[in-house]
């Protein structure tokens, strides 16, 4: 593994403010970004989000309306909503272990003590607690978008400048029990954009680490 190259395209990666309109992301690369997200990270695997890829245009106005008219909105090529899940119940624990026995061929009798460690911490938060928890996860899937882009080659924007509630209304969130978490943008940087020449600013290691 080349990981010089992997650097470097972290080097390339910036928040992209103005995507090309005209450039088109392909069904393939569509296919990886999913996969990018689907293979995150996430508390117990539990994965307590669920993604829209939003193409629809009307849509996506109504949305970049209340997303503080910024243009990445409507001008890439997809936008991404990354929801928590409210309703992290019984019923959506069973799910997963479910899932499990069938992926991994074990018994569900033999998954009871990973059901039982996440009933006894994860579902005996309060409600509010673990939204929160579930909006984390979110973010985790977001920086793993993040850093596949880059090394697809083409272009994204995480996005927090937006307004969440009115996002829910317009997407029909509450009665699906999701909210919107934190959004992003796909597609292609436009050649106008001036940010993708400027040097990437970050804390100097020094600042940033502590080996003890």
């Amino acid at each position: 593994m080349n990981n010089q190259n992997y650097i470097d395209k972290l080097y390339y990666r910036y928040a992209t403010k103005k995507f090309d309109p005209t450039k088109n992301l392909d069904d393939e690369q569509i296919e990886d970004v999913k996969k990018a997200i689907q293979l995150s990270a996430s508390s117990y695997g539990l994965q307590p989000y669920e993604v829209l890829i939003i193409k629809d245009m009307d849509l996506r106005k109504k949305l970049k309306a209340v997303s503080y008219g910024q243009p990445q909105i409507t001008d890439a090529f997809r936008l991404l909503v990354f929801c928590a899940n409210t309703k992290i119940d019984e019923d959506y624990l069973d799910a997963y272990i479910k899932n499990i026995s069938e992926t991994r061929g074990i018994s569900i009798d033999d998954l009871k003590g990973m059901r039982d460690t996440i009933y006894n911490t994860t579902l005996q938060m309060d409600e509010e607690t673990k939204t929160i928890w579930a909006q984390k996860q979110a973010y985790l899937a977001l920086g793993n978008l993040l850093s596949a882009v880059a090394h697809f080659g083409f272009d994204a924007c995480p996005m927090e400048g937006f307004e969440n509630d009115k996002y829910d209304d317009i997407l029909g969130l509450k009665e699906k029990n999701l909210k919107a978490t934190v959004i992003a943008t796909i597609g292609y940087r436009s050649e106008e954009d001036q940010l993708q020449h400027a040097k990437k600013v970050r804390k100097p290691q020094n600042e940033l680490f502590t080996e003890i």
